[in-house]
């Protein structure tokens, strides 16, 4: 029953912007840290940003200053607004949990991955 479902993917011209929801359901999301991660065509599954049950934030090197990640716990949501969107942008994009402390933006400490979005910029 523990699910997580990503939304708002698209296409959308480079430098625009574009809103990723992940919502949970099933389970309490307050509890759980909650990382977005993408995987472009071609490429391995890649972390992009993570936000802690206490609201830190973390952003992957390529997408810092152009991405950024909330939380709204009543909605059980977390957010990914994308702003500046280039090409190497694209990709399929899932969100996931983690209950380790001090989890990392890695892949291997998530779990309960969501189908994924799509978010397409062309060249």
């Amino acid at each position: 029953q523990v699910q997580l479902v990503e939304s708002g993917g698209g296409l959308v011209q480079p430098g625009g912007s574009l809103r990723l929801s992940c919502t949970a359901s099933g389970f309490n999301m307050s509890y759980w840290d909650i990382g977005w991660f993408r995987r472009a065509p071609g490429k391995e599954r890649e972390g992009v940003s993570c936000i802690s049950r206490g609201g830190s934030t973390h952003y992957a090197d390529p997408v810092k200053g152009r991405f950024t990640i909330s939380r709204d716990n009543a909605k059980s949501t977390v957010y990914l607004q994308m702003k500046s969107l280039k090409p190497e942008d694209t990709g399929v994009y899932y969100c996931a949990r983690t209950w380790m402390a001090r989890a990392t933006i890695a892949p291997a400490d998530f779990g309960s991955w969501g189908p994924g979005t799509q978010v397409t910029v062309p060249s």
